[in-house]
C-alpha cells in the first residue's frame, strides 16, 4: 500500500530521495538547498531537446543529438590514459562511442553487442567518423531519451542528469495538498491547484513563463505567506499587555516651543503615533521610516523624554560611535539639566565604564547612548522602557522577534532607518512592525541642487569649489575606491586625496574603510571643527554622519553607484540653512540606464520616488538596506513584476484579519515557505 505523501515529506531532509547520499545532500546544502521542498524553486534556465531521434548520416557536428544505434565492436586498450572505444552502427552509418574513465563491465552493460540502444549526447568528427564522448544519457528503452530534459544551474559535482533525476522523482512523488486559499483568490489563477502549478512550473517549454496562472499563483503563495507570518508575530507582540506609560503632555509641548524650530506636520504626526503606542498597555513595535534629512532624531528624542518623564530609562543605539555621540550632544543642548544622560562605547575608561554599569542598574541615569555593545548581558537596566535603535535597515525578522522579548513585556520598541523604500518593500520587510513615515522635510532646509559634470571638466569642479572655501563652506569628495585598480578604471580615494592636497595644503583629510576606527573618529571630529575642508572618502561616510557646515558633495564615477545610494550620499550635506550642491562626476561614455539614473537624481529629492525607480531599474535585490536587510530573496515572487500580488496579499491579510478566520487554515502554506521556526509557537 503506497503511503499518501504530505508536507512533512516535502520538509523532509534530501537524503529521504533516491540518489541522495550525504555527500550530495552537503553539495546541496551549501546552495542553501536544505529540503525536499527548496528543491522545487531551483527551476530550469533552459532545456536540451532530447526528443527527436536522428540518423547517423544526418548527424550535425557541435550539436546535442539523439541517435538509435547498434553496438558491434569494443576496443578496450591495455595501454593506460587511452580511452575504451565500443563502435555502433544504424543503416545510414557508423558512430564510435569514446570514453574516459568508465570500467569496461560498465561499458558492456549499458551498450550491449547486437542490441538496439538509443544514445544521446555532444557530436564530434574526428578522422573522418563520428563520435560522442562520454554520452550523458543510454537506454536501451528509447521512451527514457527521447525527451526534453531541462538544464540547471548546477551545483559543482553534481552532473545534469542526476540533477533531472532528482527532480522528477519529487514532481512524482509530488503530494496533492489541501487546497489553502478560497475560490475567490482562486478565480485570480484560473482556479489552478499548488500541486498542477509546481507541474507546471517545471516543464520546459514553460521556463521563464512568469505571467502565467501557474506562475503567479505559486508567487501569491509566496507574498502571502510571508504576510501571515508578520501579521501573526505582529499579534502576538500585542497581545502582550504593559502598564500604560503616563506622562504629561505639557512637559512635551513646552520642550517643543523652546526648540529654535517647528516640528513639521510629519513629524508631529510621527510623535502623536509613538505617543498612542506608549500610553496604550500593548507593547510598542514601530517603524519611524523617514527620508535623509527629515528629522527623525528629534522625534525620537522626544519620545524618549516622555518615557523618561513617566519614570522609566531609555536606551539609544547607533550604528557607529560618532553617531551615538552626535545624538549624545544634541540630547545634552535639547534636555539641558532635565535628565541624567551618559554615553557608552568602546573608548569609555574601565573606571568610568563600571560607573555607568552601576548608575545603570540602580536608575542613576535616565537615558543611554551607544552602538549595540549596550545591549550586551552585562549591562543591565533597571527599570527599561523604550529601546531605540537607528539605522537598523539590517536587522531581519527574527532578530527583531528577538529584540522585542529583550527589554521584558514593559520595553517598547522603536526602530528608525533613513533607508526609504518601495512600500512593497516595506509590507515585505517590516510587516510585523508599525509604521510612520515621515516625508516632508524642516522648511528651513532646501532641496540639495543635482548638477552632472564630465570628468574631464575637473578644473571647473576645482574652481567651484575654491569660491566655496573662500565663503567658509566644506566639501565632501567621495570616491568609489580606496587604492588605484588596474582591473576597474575607477577614481582611488588615494589619488584625488594626494592630488587635492597638492591644491589645498593641510586642508585636505581622507577616510576610508581600512582607516582605523580610533583614526577615523579623529578625522570626523576634526571635519567638524573646521580644521579642514575638503574630506575625501569612499562611501562610508552614507549613512547618519551630520555636518551642518558641508554643503557640496562631490561624487565620482556616479554612474557607476545605483539610484539610492547615490541619494544616500547627497544627504551628507543640505543638513544646515546654506543653499547646498552635489556634482555627479561621470566619464563620456554612459549607457542608458545610467543616463536616466543620474537624471532622475537632478529631477528629485524625494528618496521614496528614488527607490521606487531604482527598483524599475536594478531589481528589488540590489536596492540599498534590502540586500542588508536579513530577509531571504523570493524564490519566484518580485516586487515589480507582481506588484498586484502584493496588493492582493495586503487586502487577503486585512480580510482574514476582519473575518477572525482560523490561522491554521494556513498551517500547510507557512510551514512549507520556510517560516516554520518563527511560526511554530504560534499555529
Amino acid at each position: 500500500m503506497k503511503i499518501k505523501k504530505n508536507h512533512n515529506y516535502l520538509l523532509s531532509d534530501l537524503t529521504k530521495l533516491k540518489g541522495v547520499g550525504n555527500k550530495i545532500a552537503s553539495l546541496l546544502k551549501k546552495k542553501r538547498i536544505n529540503s525536499i521542498f527548496d528543491l522545487l524553486w531551483k527551476l530550469p534556465k533552459s532545456y536540451t531537446d532530447r526528443s527527436i531521434s536522428t540518423k547517423i548520416i544526418d548527424l550535425k557536428i557541435g550539436d546535442i543529438q539523439t541517435v538509435s544505434v547498434i553496438p558491434y565492436k569494443y576496443n578496450f586498450p591495455r595501454i593506460k590514459n587511452l580511452p575504451n572505444r565500443v563502435f555502433c552502427k544504424d543503416i545510414t552509418g557508423n558512430l564510435e562511442c569514446i570514453f574516459f574513465n568508465s570500467y569496461e563491465g560498465y561499458i558492456k552493460k549499458i551498450l550491449p553487442l547486437g542490441k538496439e540502444v538509443t544514445i544521446s549526447g555532444k557530436v564530434n568528427f574526428f578522422r573522418n567518423k563520428y563520435q560522442i564522448t562520454n554520452p550523458k544519457y543510454i537506454s536501451e528503452d528509447s521512451t527514457l531519451i527521447k525527451v526534453k530534459h531541462n538544464q540547471y544551474s548546477l551545483t559543482e559535482g553534481i552532473s545534469e542528469k542526476l540533477y533531472n533525476k532528482i527532480i522528477k522523482q519529487i514532481i512524482k512523488d509530488l503530494p496533492r495538498l489541501d487546497e489553502w486559499h478560497n475560490k475567490e483568490i482562486l478565480k485570480n489563477f484560473d482556479n489552478i491547484s499548488w500541486y498542477d502549478a509546481v507541474n507546471e512550473l517545471h516543464k520546459p517549454e514553460n521556463i521563464g513563463n512568469h505571467r502565467s496562472s501557474f506562475y503567479r499563483r505559486l508567487a501569491f503563495d509566496e507574498i502571502l505567506s510571508n504576510f501571515l507570518v508578520h501579521s501573526e508575530i505582529r499579534k502576538k507582540i500585542k497581545k502582550i499587555k504593559k502598564k500604560v506609560k503616563s506622562f504629561d503632555i505639557k512637559d512635551q509641548n513646552e520642550l517643543l516651543s523652546n526648540l529654535e524650530f517647528r516640528l513639521t506636520d510629519d513629524q508631529i504626526k510621527a510623535l502623536s503615533e509613538i505617543n498612542q503606542d506608549l500610553t496604550s498597555n500593548q507593547k510598542m513595535f514601530r517603524l519611524l521610516q523617514g527620508d535623509v534629512g527629515s528629522g527623525k532624531t528629534i522625534v525620537s528624542l522626544i519620545a524618549a523624554f516622555n518615557v523618561i518623564n513617566a519614570g522609566y530609562q531609555v536606551a539609544i543605539m547607533a550604528p557607529t560611535e560618532i553617531l551615538a555621540r552626535q545624538h549624545f550632544n544634541l540630547a545634552k543642548k535639547l534636555f539641558s539639566k532635565k535628565m541624567n544622560l551618559d554615553l557608552l562605547s568602546s573608548k569609555t575608561k574601565n573606571i568610568d565604564k563600571k560607573k555607568i554599569l552601576k548608575d545603570l542598574n540602580n536608575h542613576k541615569i535616565d537615558l543611554i547612548f551607544g552602538t549595540h555593545s549596550i545591549f550586551q548581558k552585562k549591562v543591565l537596566f533597571n527599570n527599561l522602557g523604550l529601546i531605540v535603535i537607528d539605522e537598523q535597515h539590517k536587522f531581519g525578522v527574527n532578530q527583531r522577534k528577538r529584540l522585542s522579548d529583550k527589554g521584558g513585556s514593559e520595553c517598547d520598541v522603536l526602530l528608525m532607518s533613513a533607508t526609504p523604500i518601495p512600500r512593497t518593500l516595506t509590507m515585505t520587510i517590516y510587516g510585523d512592525m508599525d509604521l510612520s513615515i515621515i516625508k516632508e522635510k524642516p522648511k528651513y532646509r532646501k532641496d540639495v541642487k543635482t548638477y552632472t559634470k564630465l570628468e574631464s571638466k575637473i578644473d571647473e569642479i576645482i574652481k567651484f569649489i575654491k569660491k566655496e572655501i573662500k565663503l567658509g563652506n566644506q566639501i565632501f569628495w567621495v570616491c568609489p575606491l580606496i587604492e588605484e585598480s588596474k582591473k576597474i578604471d575607477h577614481t582611488s580615494a588615494i589619488k584625488k586625496f594626494e592630488l587635492l592636497n597638492n591644491i589645498f595644503p593641510k586642508k585636505v583629510a581622507l577616510l576610508h574603510g581600512k582607516t582605523d576606527l580610533e583614526k577615523k573618529e579623529i578625522i570626523l571630529n576634526n571635519f567638524l571643527k573646521k580644521e579642514y575642508d575638503i574630506l575625501v572618502s569612499t562611501t562610508i561616510i552614507e549613512v547618519g554622519i551630520d555636518f551642518p557646515n558641508a554643503n557640496i558633495i562631490i561624487i565620482e564615477n556616479a554612474n557607476k553607484f545605483g539610484l539610492s545610494q547615490l541619494h544616500q550620499l547627497r544627504g551628507r550635506v543640505g543638513r544646515g540653512t546654506k543653499q547646498s550642491s552635489c556634482i555627479l562626476v561621470f566619464k563620456s561614455s554612459l549607457n542608458e540606464n545610467a543616463k536616466k539614473r543620474l537624471q532622475i537624481l537632478k529631477n528629485t529629492n524625494d528618496g521614496f520616488k528614488i527607490s521606487e525607480e531604482d527598483m524599475k531599474l536594478r531589481g528589488y535585490g540590489d536596492i540599498l538596506g534590502f540586500k542588508q536587510s536579513g530577509v531571504k530573496t523570493f524564490r519566484l515572487a518580485d516586487p515589480v513584476i507582481n506588484e498586484n500580488l502584493f496588493l492582493l496579499a495586503e487586502k487577503e491579510i486585512i480580510r482574514i484579519k476582519n473575518s477572525k478566520e482560523d490561522i491554521n487554515r494556513y498551517k500547510t502554506l507557512i510551514k512549507l515557505y520556510d517560516q516554520a521556526d518563527i511560526i511554530n509557537d504560534i499555529v
